[in-house]
């Protein structure tokens, strides 16, 4: 259990460049010298589109995989895309391992397309039907529409399993940010789940896990990033009922119970990130309470490493350190190593 901390010098309002990991510099430099309009100074339309695109020209390489095919998830008033990718190597004819994935992007960015790449690569790197979650957005979808899209999905896949040849013994839930908060709730919580259905482990990517945003982190990472506090604060008014009570379990997982029952769990934390301080914090809880945690902190990265995985090298290596983790929590937590970097 790695519990490091970051503080990066702040230079007038903004962390130098030179504070940024080498692998991570030319993305921040470009992000900078085009302008560094984060996401909350777009129009809502041009931010969803622009997402999507930066995912694309910065993400993995479209990996090929044996098969994708997309299906309808019945929600109330309608219904959701799932999109199931089953891995190379993985047989049509036999049930597989689950990945279920819940992508980022403060709840009211991010689709299907902007984490294709990377839910390609999960699949083939850990021999898995990968299932995407497409749930609505806000704001035109508040809390707690899009977690409840997720728990409907995870419902769905435990009634049509032996249709879709899933073996749901092992499932994982992975997610990124947003989706991580998701994925926190969905992994912890027995209540949100169908029954019956247990999680084997969780995979956490700077994940939200307070929106009350006091931690110090908010305060360091301000201006200069795609992900600054003020986003943060953005995406949490879309999200939220103006008279949210943002320390809500199901809103902020860090104040859940303390002794709360965990999976095993592979979190990344990222310095540059308004987001670093929660995240390390619910890691650190979730160990205290007696889950295996494997967390790796990344004091020089920032927010969003994962969808430019293309680019980030530091991105990469750790993707591989996940799916080792999800490959060893198939033969159980004694199977886990859990020395963190």
């Amino acid at each position: 259990m790695n519990t490091l901390t970051s503080e990066a010098p702040v230079l007038n309002g903004m962390i130098p460049l030179s504070d940024a990991a080498p692998d991570m510099r030319p993305l921040l430099a470009a992000f900078r010298q085009n302008g560094g309009r984060p996401f909350h100074q777009l129009p809502l339309f041009e931010g969803r589109k622009n997402y999507v695109t930066t995912c694309e020209l910065n993400g993995l390489t479209s990996e090929p995989v044996a098969s994708v095919e997309t299906v309808r998830c019945p929600v109330d008033n309608g219904s959701i895309a799932l999109r199931l990718y089953r891995g190379m190597g993985v047989s049509a004819f036999k049930h597989s391992p689950v990945i279920l994935f819940i992508h980022g992007g403060g709840w009211v960015i991010g689709n299907l397309e902007s984490h294709d790449a990377l839910c390609r690569h999960l699949a083939n790197s850990t021999g898995s039907t990968v299932v995407a979650v497409d749930y609505r957005l806000a704001p035109e979808h508040k809390f707690p529409v899009p977690l409840n899209d997720c728990r409907a999905a995870l419902a769905h896949l435990a009634k049509h399993a032996s249709r879709w040849r899933l073996d749901l013994s092992s499932l994982v839930i992975a997610g990124d940010s947003a989706g991580g908060n998701m994925t926190t709730l969905l992994a912890s919580r027995a209540e949100l789940r169908p029954t019956r259905i247990t999680v084997a482990a969780q995979v956490l990517l700077y994940p939200v896990t307070d929106l009350s945003a006091s931690s110090a982190s908010y305060g360091r990472v301000s201006s200069g990033f795609p992900l600054t506090a003020d986003t943060m604060f953005w995406f949490r008014s879309m999200y939220a009922a103006e008279d949210a009570d943002f320390r809500d379990p199901l809103l902020s997982p860090l104040f859940g119970p303390d002794d709360l029952t965990q999976p095993p769990m592979f979190i990344v934390t990222v310095g540059l990130d308004p987001l670093a301080d929660e995240g390390i914090a619910y890691a650190a809880k979730a160990a205290a309470a007696g889950c295996r945690v494997l967390h790796h902190h990344l004091p020089q990265h920032m927010h969003g490493i994962f969808t430019s995985a293309g680019k980030v090298a530091t991105a990469r290596a750790m993707l591989t350190e996940a799916a080792a983790f999800i490959l060893a929590s198939r033969s159980g937590p004694a199977s886990l190593d859990l020395s963190a970097t």
